[in-house]
């Protein structure tokens, strides 16, 4: 390709490990690590490529809308949000659940359990629909942008569906987990078109993304209804 790639980095969580397995590919994104860093482009020092920093849930709408050619996501978002992009690796870091977590005072330990149209609070309303419409139990759901652990603590919802890493956050709140929606891991992603028309420099980079570290990545599917 005659002009930069360009990828989209997730600040947060991901991005250390995200600039390290770039690294290992030979593009040299280490100035977005930088603390005194506010530019949102960033280019690589090859200048072969530039990397946007954007939000985890912006970085599939910039791959699909095609003003970046990959980008390093949570499987989480993904399922979430449902955007057409290529799934192309599982970076295998950033690991962590979605789960239906509870008060550890209720009486409910399954899912399965919660009463009919009781309410369950979360961020990932779309991914909370089909998992209780899979278990044919009617919810109502309250999407929410913050601190979803204070649903129960509140009274405000009977459950929530979040992402638990450690169980830390839950425990330090007297919640509990009891119920895991699927597991949710980094993933590279691309523009379906761009790989497509691709001179083979994309997928250079993908190789060797691949290469330091990672497996063949699955397309996003029905939530799957795994037990914790």
């Amino acid at each position: 390709m005659s002009a930069p790639i360009t990828v989209a980095l997730a600040k947060g969580a991901l991005l250390k490990d995200a600039v390290r397995r770039f690294a290992a590919a030979g593009l040299d994104f280490a100035a977005v690590l930088e603390p005194g860093n506010r530019q949102l482009m960033v280019p690589s020092v090859c200048g072969r490529a530039r990397a946007l920093l954007v939000r985890n849930a912006d970085v599939p709408v910039y791959v699909a809308y095609g003003q970046a050619q990959l980008g390093v996501v949570g499987y989480d978002v993904l399922r979430e949000h449902q955007l057409p992009v290529a799934q192309l690796v599982d970076l295998g870091f950033g690991g962590c659940r979605m789960s239906v977590a509870v008060k550890a005072s209720s009486p409910y330990r399954r899912a399965a359990d919660l009463p009919a149209h009781c309410r369950i609070a979360s961020k990932f309303t779309r991914c909370a629909e089909a998992y209780f419409a899979a278990l044919d139990l009617p919810v109502e759901l309250i999407h929410l942008a913050g601190s979803v652990e204070l649903g129960p603590i509140t009274g405000m919802s009977e459950a929530i569906v979040d992402l638990v890493a450690t169980g830390r956050t839950l425990e330090e709140n007297g919640l509990i987990a009891i119920e895991d929606l699927f597991h949710s891991t980094a993933r590279l992603v691309g523009h379906p078109l761009a790989l497509r028309l691709d001179d083979g420099s994309l997928q250079a980079i993908v190789d060797r993304v691949a290469a330091s570290g990672g497996s063949p990545a699955r397309a996003a599917a029905a939530p799957a209804l795994s037990t914790s």
